[in-house]
């Protein structure tokens, strides 16, 4: 068996195939994907700047904007450029210990950016249900130790899949039919039991997702309670209106999200494997897309941030 050594059925490396059943197409699937990486880069990097450097954004607000940002960008750069490689140069070999890597840092990023999207909601509950405290209750010191709670607490319980992984016997071949190493996609390539990766797996999602989730549902239900004692109808649309933007990542995030799971898990057969993959990609895609859209058109502040920092580079280029 190529790349496989026999000894310790552990293979040298991975073969990702793309798209399967679509490699004729690899081309013209991989040009949606590079320009929505294009804007999410940009997009993502653009936002990180204006908010490191406009003093108006200096709020709890936006400094989890610009994690979540961070964590897009990061996200969508661990699979993108090695997706682009599969489909214009064929280039589908990866390294055991590197697919593990990508499994790795993919599943902690998800995790990362769902337990932000967490914290942004916990933000709105203090903005609107406690507005007089917001900045003596979200200081600097509380936002760094959150953002690293998150943090840890992706990586703690993401590492064990690389271990789950690596214990698995892989005797049917190194082929993958994905474009990133996925947990599952890797351990159904093994010939021992997945059944502790899948248990795994499900605890995971729940105990990161699940969680997040729920301690978003009890945020909004305090938010919509507060805005809706609010006695005059402009009050309540300018408290809701600052959570649009969250609502709007909120729904790109998790709708992809969750229709992958099911359809993994309940869509049997009846869905075609290369649909499964096209929205894999999309799932990782889709928020580093279209978070900085969202939040550059809905957002007053970053709007005028951007005006001002345009015209700011403007009034430089016309002083040389």
């Amino acid at each position: 068996m190529s790349g496989v050594n026999s000894s310790s059925l552990i293979p040298g490396f991975f073969i990702l195939n793309g798209v399967p059943g679509l490699e004729a197409a690899h081309i013209w699937i991989s040009l949606p994907f590079c320009f929505m990486y294009i804007i999410a880069v940009v997009g993502n990097c653009g936002l990180i700047y204006l908010i490191s450097h406009e003093e108006a954004l200096h709020r709890p607000m936006y400094y989890f904007l610009a994690l979540l940002s961070f964590t897009d960008v990061t996200l969508c750069t661990t699979t993108v450029p090695n997706m682009l490689c599969i489909f214009w140069f064929n280039l589908k070999e990866i390294d055991f210990n590197a697919c593990l890597a990508q499994m790795f840092f993919i599943h902690m990023l998800t995790g990362m950016e769902s337990g932000v999207l967490m914290l942004m909601a916990l933000d709105r509950y203090v903005a609107i249900c406690y507005p007089l405290r917001y900045a003596t209750i979200l200081t600097s010191s509380v936002i760094t130790k959150t953002g690293l709670a998150t943090f840890l607490r992706s990586v703690i319980l993401i590492i064990p899949f690389t271990f789950l992984t690596k214990r698995l016997p892989y005797c049917r071949g190194n082929f993958i039919p994905h474009t990133y190493c996925d947990h599952m996609s890797v351990a159904k390539v093994s010939c021992g039991k997945v059944k502790v990766n899948a248990i795994y797996g499900l605890l995971a999602a729940l105990l990161i997702g699940g969680f997040d989730i729920f301690c978003i549902s009890v945020s909004y239900t305090m938010i919509l309670r507060a805005v809706m004692s609010l006695s005059s109808a402009d009050a309540r649309h300018k408290a809701f209106s600052t959570c649009t933007s969250h609502i709007c990542a909120i729904v790109i995030t998790y709708v992809p999200a969750l229709f992958t799971i099911f359809t993994h898990r309940f869509g049997g057969q009846s869905i075609p494997h290369h649909v499964h993959i096209i929205i894999a990609n999309l799932y990782l895609m889709l928020p580093p897309t279209l978070n900085p859209i969202v939040y550059g058109v809905k957002t007053k502040q970053i709007q005028e941030g951007v005006i001002k920092l345009l015209y700011k580079e403007k009034h430089i280029l016309a002083m040389k």
